[in-house]
């Protein structure tokens, strides 16, 4: 059974992206894929900002990434960029840590504005991590998620297609990739 990691690189618990990734998470689990969640909010913040690589949150977690067939990478956009409690966890993943990996990034952000900060920001980043699979990105403006009588995440129309047009790719690609 083919393996995905999230990566969430959010410093909230409870935020638009947290509901959006329920809403992917449920998807790849339906797919068949196996499915671990990174929070790196959760990786203890002196691990993080002073590179511990050898803690046994950043090793549990690189582990992680390491068995995985595929990467999915979600941050909020802040000030145009992805978060910083995200590029500290980066920084922890080995020189190749996504090479030969699938890699969909998802951002959430507060602004049209901030569209490309998947493609400026975030993707040289993941290529300099030596992924080359790296599929076009899903961006969510906040306004396209709500919340439901249960908590629960509720996309518009919108981009609760594309979301799903780029997972239905992203599983292919992964089934794709594993069975050769």
């Amino acid at each position: 059974m083919a393996k995905v990691v999230i990566i969430s690189g959010s410093p909230t618990p409870t935020s638009r992206l947290h509901g959006v990734i329920e809403v992917a998470k449920s998807e790849l689990l339906q797919a068949g894929l196996t499915v671990d969640w990174i929070k790196v909010r959760d990786i203890p913040a002196e691990d993080l900002l002073y590179a511990k690589f050898d803690s046994e949150a950043i090793v549990n977690a690189n582990a992680l990434v390491a068995a995985a067939d595929a990467v999915f990478v979600a941050t909020p956009i802040y000030k145009a960029s992805y978060t910083g409690v995200l590029k500290a966890f980066l920084d922890l993943l080995p020189q190749k840590g996504l090479e030969r990996k699938i890699v969909l990034p998802l951002a959430v952000g507060g602004t049209i504005s901030h569209l490309l900060a998947i493609d400026y920001a975030l993707k040289p980043v993941l290529s300099a991590l030596g992924a080359q699979n790296i599929l076009q990105g899903v961006y969510v403006l906040d306004k396209q998620v709500t919340w439901g009588d249960q908590g629960q995440a509720i996309l518009d129309d919108e981009i609760s297609t594309r979301l799903q047009e780029s997972l239905t790719q992203f599983v292919q690609e992964i089934n794709w990739h594993t069975s050769r």
